[in-house]
């Protein structure tokens, strides 16, 4: 594994939970300070790659509604208006940063598909190339459950595999890994290295506790495994300020690191 300060291309995924407020509407200082952070990364002289959830809490808010959709067609159409809001909304802040960003909506045939893998991939290394900022997200307006991911930690897994990143971070509204549930059991302890990937530790995962969101602490295992095909470490993080991200790749924070086995998973 690279020292966190040789670590030149970088996937973060922002959960619903750190873009929206409990009511869920969208956040907005919170969406600015993920673009100065991301902005200021970039102007390092790394390459940054956004998956971000939100578009169907974005979407629940202009629709009015009061609880998360659960017919197919009201989360679609939820996701429909959300998307064009959440866009909006992330190129007016990374503009101001002097960032131009990209949007991709992936399902999961893209990934599945060898054509449509490979042109996915070549998009997002033109994009980086000419220094722009990939924002991604699921194509939840058209997804249905044989082409969905189904949560956007299982696709920044995947798309950090996609372009051989060094690094991926999720962010969430958990400091990381614990050895129980801490809503639950107070004693529980935070877990700082997981190294190599045990199928127990799903014994200490539990459910989502947001109700805007899709994942728990299940999906990000799933995730850590999915990177760990490609030997990429995973960081696990509260993202209730992104300024954690400084904190990451000095390699002194407050979360998890899962470090893989270096010829162990990977290809």
């Amino acid at each position: 594994m690279k020292q966190f300060s040789d670590m030149g291309r970088i996937v973060v995924k922002i959960g619903s939970s750190s873009l929206t407020h409990s009511g869920g509407g969208i956040n907005f200082r919170k969406i600015d300070r993920i673009a100065m952070v991301l902005s200021d990364i970039k102007n390092m002289g790394r390459e940054v790659i956004l998956v971000t959830s939100g578009a169907v809490g974005a979407g629940m808010a202009k629709l009015n509604m009061q609880e998360r959709p659960k017919l197919m067609r009201e989360k679609q159409a939820a996701a429909s208006v959300g998307q064009c809001e959440l866009m909006f909304i992330y190129d007016k802040y990374f503009s101001e940063y002097g960032q131009t960003i990209a949007q991709l909506l992936l399902t999961k045939d893209v990934t599945t598909q060898d054509t449509l893998r490979e042109n996915a991939c070549n998009t997002l290394d033109t994009l980086l190339h000419y220094g722009a900022i990939p924002i991604i997200n699921e194509n939840d307006s058209v997804a249905v459950d044989e082409i969905a991911y189904g949560d956007n930690d299982t696709l920044s897994a995947i798309t950090a595999a996609l372009v051989d990143a060094d690094l991926l971070v999720l962010l969430s509204d958990i400091d990381g890994l614990y050895t129980a549930n801490p809503a639950t059991c107070p004693d529980a302890q935070l877990i700082p290295v997981v190294e190599g990937f045990d199928p127990a530790l799903y014994e200490i995962a539990g459910g989502s506790g947001s109700q805007v969101g899709t994942g728990g602490m299940v999906t990000k295992l799933r995730a850590v495994e999915i990177a760990f095909e490609k030997e990429i470490p995973v960081v696990l993080a509260n993202g209730a300020d992104p300024a954690i991200l400084y904190d990451i790749l000095q390699g002194d924070f407050v979360g998890t690191l899962f470090r893989p086995e270096e010829g162990g998973q990977g290809e």
